[in-house]
């Protein structure tokens, strides 16, 4: 049976989960028994209802990142793109559910005090008001939390993604995201916000700059590396540009990140505290729009046109750079780091490039390289922290996800391979890995 709560109790719960004084007023009107919930409960009911928006908003970013590297890349990929960035959320999802949740956050379960824990298998909330008001400070649930990082653990796998792609095989592909979410995302994840030795030290990443951009980074830096270019990118020493086939998708996807950047940043506030959820937000948007005007400005100086693609990766740079301090930055210098990542958005793609290592979508540049600035302008930037410390965490994530991502790579391509072949690609992974089209009837292959 419902019941049906009065106007006065609707009142009082609005305004309790706002944060405002309420007074005990009975259903007869006079100020004698307290009505509705505690302010307690209802601050708890708000920030879990944020926490739960945020989840929202941080899945969402998978459909951006999808669109971002299907307009990147060539319209005979499109159907490869969209199947990888749909598994992705599964094994990520999965094996933070299997392993992923207690190795980053061990509780007491130290195997390695500080560098390695493990909370056992599978999740499970705590009974009663143990998993619900009483967890977290009575901030949000045990399953608010484990759904809220599950979404940050697929994002990792995301980023390599598109670095990798137009000639990865989908096999191989699959099983390092696997490894690599399941194991390494987590583990280093646990130096920080599991409490560990980084974490002791006075680290700090927010939202993730290093904890996630830079450790889907390192992975993404790896496979290029191991993969070697597409066919055509690089001719007798000179770079040769391969252009997307949708700039709307692209752009479109771009904003779809943007918005979910709300939930990423503004999420890892962890409660719904108006002004800090608030700050984080304004910082977060100043520094995207900043990487926008940075990246605008240099392409149109170096190439004297304006480049579309480089400027949407330099709002992407901007909001990687500004995730890490977002809580601790000022206005001015969420703006500033902006700009600088934005810059260097484009002279990094440039330095890829004469490299050698083909990134189709800049995941490289855009999440390690603006991901170890954001990391370090924390302690450039704000007082409360120290710049070695930062380049400290920096140099231990690159030091240990790097090696492991070559190692899983590097056993993948000596076992079963991890590139098609060249005919595949010149075909196109949707014909040749799915055998279907993602625009039916626009492309024509023949037998031979």
């Amino acid at each position: 049976m419902k019941v049906k709560r009065s106007k006065t109790a609707a009142v009082a719960v609005f305004a309790l989960t706002l944060g405002m004084a309420v007074p005990a007023i009975a259903q007869g009107g006079t100020e004698s028994e307290p009505v509705g919930p505690t302010a307690a409960e209802a601050m708890f009911t708000a920030n879990n209802i944020w926490m739960m928006v945020s989840i929202f908003l941080v899945f969402i970013m998978h459909l951006g990142f999808a669109t971002v590297e299907t307009g990147l890349t060539r319209a005979k990929n499109t159907v490869n793109i969209l199947f990888k960035n749909t598994a992705i959320v599964s094994i990520g999802l999965l094996t933070y559910t299997l392993i992923g949740f207690n190795l980053m956050y061990p509780g007491e379960s130290w195997v390695l005090p500080g560098f390695l824990g493990f909370g056992g298998l599978g999740v499970g909330a705590p009974e009663g008001a143990a998993g619900l008001i009483d967890y977290a400070d009575g901030a949000y649930t045990y399953w608010t939390d484990f759904l809220f990082q599950g979404m940050f653990a697929a994002t990792a796998a995301t980023i390599v993604s598109g670095a990798v792609a137009e000639r990865i095989k989908l096999g191989p592909f699959l099983v390092f995201s696997a490894i690599y979410v399941a194991l390494v995302y987590p583990s280093v994840g646990s130096w920080v916000w599991g409490g560990g030795w980084l974490s002791e030290k006075g680290f700090h990443d927010f939202a993730g700059s290093t904890l996630v951009h830079s450790v889907g980074g390192w992975g993404a830096l790896a496979g290029i590396m191991l993969l070697g270019a597409r066919k055509g990118k690089y001719v007798n020493g000179k770079v040769k540009a391969i252009m997307g086939h949708n700039m709307p998708l692209l752009t479109i996807g771009v904003f779809l990140l943007w918005l979910g950047w709300f939930g990423f940043n503004g999420g890892s506030v962890l409660s719904g505290d108006p002004g800090a959820v608030s700050y984080v937000l304004v910082t977060t948007s100043l520094a995207a729009a900043a990487g926008i005007m940075g990246s605008m400005a240099t392409t149109w100086i170096i190439h004297k046109k304006p480049d579309l693609t480089m400027v949407l990766n330099g709002s992407l740079a901007g909001l990687v750079g500004i995730t890490a301090g977002a809580d601790v930055l000022s206005v001015k210098v969420a703006i500033l780091v902006g700009l600088i990542c934005g810059v260097v958005a484009v002279l990094s793609v440039m330095f890829f490039d004469r490299l050698k290592l083909d990134d189709p979508v800049g995941a490289t540049t855009v999440h390690l390289v603006c991901g170890i600035l954001g990391t370090l302008f924390v302690g450039v930037f704000s007082p409360e922290f120290k710049v070695s410390v930062q380049l400290l965490g920096i140099l231990a994530y690159g030091a240990v996800c790097f090696p492991l991502a070559m190692l899983i790579f590097g056993a993948l391509k000596a076992t079963v391979g991890i590139r098609v072949s060249e005919r595949e690609e010149l075909q196109g992974l949707d014909i040749g890995e799915h055998g279907m089209e993602a625009y039916s009837g626009f492309q024509f292959f023949t037998n031979t």
